[in-house]
Formats: C-alpha cells, sequence, structure tokens
C-alpha cells in the first residue's frame, strides 16, 4: 500500500511539480486548493503526511495546522506536516514550527530535499 500524501497548495504549478515528484516515488498524492479544504480532505483521507504552504487563498497554512493539531484525531495530531513557503523572513520558520509544522522548507521547491524529508518521515511511521 503507497502512502497518501496531502499537498495544500494554491499554485497549480508547484502542485504539478510536486505531484509528479511524488507520484515517481510510488506515493498516493491528493491536493487541496486552499485551507478549508486541506482541513477537510485529512479529515476524510487520513494522509501520513501532508505538505502544507503558508500563503493560502483563504486561511493560511499556520491555521490549517493549528486545526489539524486541534483536530482530537489522532492520526492529524501527530501526522508529520512540512510548511512548504516562499516566506523567508527572520522568524518564519519558527512560527510555523509554533502552529504545528514539524520541519519548514523553502521555496523554490529542491526535489531531492523534498524527496529526503518525504522519506525521513515515513520510514519512522513504518
Amino acid at each position: 500500500m503507497a502512502y497518501k500524501i496531502l499537498y495544500v497548495e494554491d499554485n497549480v504549478d508547484n502542485m504539478t511539480l510536486v505531484r509528479r515528484a511524488l507520484e515517481s516515488r510510488g506515493y498516493e498524492f491528493l491536493w487541496a486548493q486552499d485551507g478549508h479544504s486541506g482541513v477537510e480532505i485529512a479529515e476524510h483521507n487520513q494522509p501520513d503526511l501532508i505538505l502544507l504552504d503558508i500563503n493560502l487563498p483563504d486561511i493560511d497554512g499556520y491555521e490549517v495546522a493549528r486545526r489539524l493539531r486541534n483536530s482530537g484525531k489522532s492520526s492529524l495530531v501527530y501526522v508529520p506536516i512540512i510548511a512548504v513557503t516562499a516566506n523567508a523572513l527572520r522568524g518564519d520558520a519558527e512560527k510555523a514550527l509554533a502552529a504545528g509544522c514539524d520541519v519548514y522548507m523553502a521555496k523554490p521547491i529542491n526535489i531531492r530535499e523534498l524527496w529526503a524529508r518525504v522519506e525521513g518521515f515515513l520510514s519512522s511511521v513504518a
């Protein structure tokens, strides 16, 4: 059974790049275009890992992470969340971690780094 990875991202080009990279490694890919949809898809599909953009059109990624961590569902309280964002100001990584993300990755996305981070989290789940 393939691991399910949810990517909450409003930019179709970014989503396509990540989808191709993850599917090439055999992962099942789920996508949400905004924060509300991301929370809903996570609740219904119980992904093994979530990639989370911070700048979303409705609620930001920080709020998505907080809602997932406070959902009461153990599958979402403990699911690894990787913040993937163009925000590169001092304090942004700390803010993502404080909201409930496990790690912070800056855009543009480095595919090798993405694979390494994803595989690192999912190998500890197996």
